[in-house]
């Protein structure tokens, strides 16, 4: 049974609440992150915590309490359910008042819900997948134009996810006048000619965290990379594709909406990518 964490108590997973007027689950009005655990060590952690503080201002929510003690919650977290590979998960909501009502609650009187829980991942930097790499389609970007906030808001993610899986494909990518966005749970890139194109960063997409750590990496390694829209059939039509996140770090795609990518198989430029992602990540790990 996992130790989870809620509003300053570690409890077991069975004994944990929160309100039913929570607005987290009456509005989804809350925002979130994830952070990968490799070898006991927490990956990328202060870019996810900026992010963190930077939703939670976007949408004027109150830090929690805890906010300056994450670091230290994350590890305990690690610590008392053994995780050696896995992820942590955050999740910060406005909290209660008491009732249902529109109107954000009282600053003053309200505190927000902090919650955090583990999941066990065995071997999380192994995943076959990247081997074989993963089947995409295209889908309607429908979603609501903040995706620069990591909110909770993921109903239409987990119906691209399941579009996908209905058609026999991994995941999904979104597209928005004729141009992807990015992935349900990730953001997208192709390679041409060893260029590396990804979208630019705008309201448009999540500022991924790992991806800013694999540019970076990638132009350390002397890398051309190339920050604009691309549509999907130049997407289609590309070298390599790959998609970057928390939990999949670089996943090569070798497939959109049945087109072959490249050989078919993960490209140089990904699985690259994706050893010297891990390598150097293990390093500063926390």
């Amino acid at each position: 049974m996992r130790t989870v964490y809620v509003n300053g108590d570690y409890l077991p997973e069975t004994e944990a609440t929160v309100s039913i007027f929570d607005r987290g689950f009456l509005m989804a009005d809350g925002v979130y992150e994830v952070t990968s655990v490799l070898g006991g060590k927490l990956i990328d952690f202060a870019g996810h915590l900026a992010r963190l503080e930077r939703s939670l201002s976007e949408l004027e929510m109150k830090k929690p309490a805890a906010f300056d003690n994450l670091l230290d919650i994350h590890r305990e977290l690690v610590r008392v359910n053994e995780i050696t590979d896995g992820l942590v998960y955050l999740q910060v909501t406005r909290g209660s008042d008491g009732d249902r009502d529109f109107a954000f609650p009282d600053r003053e009187t309200t505190e927000p819900t902090l919650v955090l829980f583990t999941q066990s991942k065995p071997g999380l930097a192994d995943n076959p997948a990247a081997k074989r790499g993963i089947k995409v389609i295209g889908i309607d970007d429908l979603r609501w134009g903040r995706r620069d906030i990591k909110t909770v808001q993921l109903l239409y993610p987990s119906m691209g996810k399941m579009m996908a899986k209905a058609a026999g494909a991994d995941d999904a990518w979104m597209i928005e006048d004729g141009h992807v966005t990015e992935g349900t749970s990730n953001n997208a890139y192709i390679v041409k000619g060893r260029r590396i194109i990804t979208r630019h960063l705008s309201n448009d997409i999540l500022h991924g965290i790992t991806r800013a750590a694999v540019l970076r990496f990638a132009r350390e390694a002397q890398m051309q990379v190339e920050e604009r829209a691309f549509t999907i059939d130049e997407a289609k039509a590309a070298d390599e594709a790959f998609v970057t996140s928390a939990s999949a770090f670089v996943m090569p795609v070798v497939e959109i909406d049945g087109a072959v990518i490249g050989a078919g198989t993960p490209g140089p430029v990904a699985t690259r990518l994706r050893e010297i992602y891990l390598e150097e990540s293990r390093k500063m790990g926390v």
